[in-house]
């Protein structure tokens, strides 16, 4: 994985009302983890890392850190976490994970697949990605941005499993080598089909009925079931009543 660089400063606002003021002013609040250090606060330029992000081929990013008047003004790090707002995807913060150039790494890769599957085009087959990402293991300079898989050969019934895949130069995948990661699926039969229909007709109309019952008023109560407090109250008001009655009676 080609590394990128990555100018960022160093921060003392980390209360709440001092971190949004950052934002407003066109920065993001970051912390820098690992290698043994203590977590250190800093700030990126927006513009900065939404190019960063936006040019970068997966979520796995690896940056050459300059941070201005700093003790330790070079560092290597792995993007870690982007936080985003969740109405305007807006970047909050922004997570690095210090690593060492002679020091392997574990990491998420993401998986893709390229061609046509034999099973899907000729045979009717579903393709089914069993496994978005997969563990790696490599130093930082080796590290994969993704991993492509050629489906094309695949017939139904088959399937590509972790310790099918041959890795990069250089780079170990972790995992059970007998779990699936991508696999062709038979096509649904029509009475396979005719029963998913049915199951799914039969759930709409639970959900119909349950409807129309709040819509009367409350559920047929079962057998050995506890009074509702609400008809609890109901039973009470006559009751109430009489006891008004006699007391009136009394004073006449």
């Amino acid at each position: 994985m080609k590394s990128v660089s990555l100018n960022v400063f160093t921060r003392t606002q980390i209360r709440r009302g001092e971190v949004k003021k950052l934002r407003k002013s066109g920065r993001i609040p970051a912390v820098i983890y690992g290698r043994e250090k203590e977590p250190q606060s800093v700030e990126i330029l927006s513009k900065d890392m939404e190019n960063l992000v936006h040019h970068s081929v997966s979520e796995n990013v690896l940056v050459d850190l300059s941070i201005k008047d700093d003790a330790r003004p070079k560092r290597l790090a792995l993007v870690q976490e982007v936080q985003h707002h969740a109405l305007s995807g807006a970047m909050l913060h922004v997570d690095f994970h210090e690593v060492a150039e002679n020091e392997k790494v574990s990491i998420m890769v993401p998986v893709e697949t390229s061609g046509e599957a034999t099973g899907v085009k000729n045979g009717g087959g579903v393709l089914e990605h069993v496994l978005f990402k997969i563990k790696v293991r490599a130093l930082p300079k080796d590290l994969p941005e993704v991993i492509t898989l050629d489906v094309s050969h695949l017939e139904i019934g088959q399937a590509i499993h972790i310790g099918d895949i041959k890795p990069p130069a250089n780079v170990e995948i972790l995992g059970d080598k007998h779990i699936s990661v991508i696999a062709v699926a038979a096509p649904l039969t029509e009475a396979q089909e005719a029963a998913a229909a049915a199951e799914a007709a039969a759930a709409g109309g639970d959900v119909e009925m349950i409807k129309e019952k709040k819509e009367d008023g409350a559920a047929p109560a079962k057998a050995g079931d506890k009074a509702a407090p609400a008809a609890k109250g109901a039973a009470a008001a006559p009751a109430a009543e009489k006891g008004a009655e006699k007391k009136a009676e009394k004073k006449k």
